[in-house]
């Protein structure tokens, strides 16, 4: 499945503008729009999972390829940067090249994995996408980033949450699978926000205490009321804007959002199990790719999420695999029930 990172419904709100000065920026959510519905109209083809033999490999280097798609929506592009070469002296080509290299690193150093398929799967990705697209998305094989209107986003390469995102979405697809759709698609959403914020604060070495817990910090220019796209501390707090609207994502079960639009609300109700993560790692103290990192990691490559995995079932696998590493009773599985507790998620 194609996934992208600024949800439909924010889109919309852009596109609905009628402001002579926002007309630039409402065509341009048209099109990024348009596009998303294209992109999530088309399925990947079923992708197997590596051999043990190769996710237990020991992590290489990382083998990345930046390409320039030069205002065009034609992939991969022109290539303008490949491992090991020199900075382009492009901002944007040389942002994606060292945030693909920031993602490979935490996979490698911290949960031991070689890449985003665990077998040393070349990181790919194109710069420059389309004209004034507002987007950034995974198409199953690359990355792939757009340039931002200049009104309400900027550049997509801006912020590492974004690039490590996305690359999550590969992650997920070469792991557990996890369906685009309802709940298992809030899931597969959180899981890209998780690790997508892991490898900001693994970059900084940020503390859960110090981290600002927001994905996309950066990505609106100062025009807008607004810190981020998501917060995974506070959802629905990252923006109040009069073009945007206000956040609209849940913080717990309580205020879960029924809709058939955006799959089901993938992007809307990721609140609710990203919330339940900063809680574990704040209850844990310490740096968050550690233990809290570890649980969930190891949630995702366990092979006990079905496709269609809930919420309920997500959360009673971290506690078993909480327990597993740390044991029962202990700090980090407790910190896993009270998570789920706050959420009002039952397990």
């Amino acid at each position: 499945m194609i996934c992208s990172i600024v949800p439909p419904y924010m889109l919309r709100r852009l596109a609905a503008q009628d402001e002579p000065r926002l007309r630039e920026v409402a065509l341009a959510a048209k099109e990024s729009l348009a596009h998303v519905k294209e992109i999530q109209s088309v399925r990947s083809a079923p992708v197997p999972a590596p051999a043990p033999s190769a996710r237990e490999a020991k992590p290489g280097p990382p083998k990345r390829t930046i390409y320039d798609a030069q205002s065009s929506e034609n992939l991969p592009g022109k290539l303008v940067r490949k491992e090991d070469a020199a900075p382009t002296g492009d901002v944007t080509a040389d942002e994606a090249y060292d945030g693909l290299g920031s993602t490979h690193r935490l996979y490698a150093e911290v949960f031991g994995r070689d890449s985003v398929d665990g077998a040393g799967l070349p990181l790919d990705a194109t710069v420059h996408y389309g004209t004034l697209y507002d987007n950034a998305f995974w198409d199953g094989q690359q990355m792939v980033f757009g340039d931002g209107d200049g009104e309400v986003f900027q550049r997509f390469t801006k912020s590492v949450s974004v690039i490590g995102h996305e690359l999550a979405h590969g992650v997920t697809q070469f792991t557990a699978a996890l369906a685009y759709r309802n709940q298992a698609g809030a899931l597969n959403e959180s899981m890209s926000d998780v690790f997508g914020v892991l490898v900001e604060q693994y970059l900084k070495k940020e503390s859960a205490r110090q981290a600002s817990w927001l994905i996309g910090e950066g990505l609106f220019t100062d025009k807008v009321q607004g810190a981020a796209l998501r917060s995974m501390k506070a959802p629905g707090t990252a923006y109040d804007d009069d073009v945007l609207g206000k956040d609209p994502q849940p913080d717990s079960m309580d205020t879960y959002v029924r809709t058939s639009a955006d799959n089901g609300g993938v992007h809307i109700n990721s609140g609710i199990p990203n919330r339940a993560f900063y809680v574990v790692a704040s209850e844990i103290g310490g740096n968050a790719w550690e233990a809290p990192g570890q649980i969930w990691y190891g949630t995702l490559t366990s092979g006990s999420l079905p496709p269609a995995c809930t919420f309920g079932k997500f959360a009673r696998t971290t506690l078993a695999t909480a327990e597993e590493l740390f044991g029962a009773g202990s700090k980090e599985h407790d910190a896993v029930r009270k998570a789920w507790d706050t959420v009002k998620v039952k397990v």
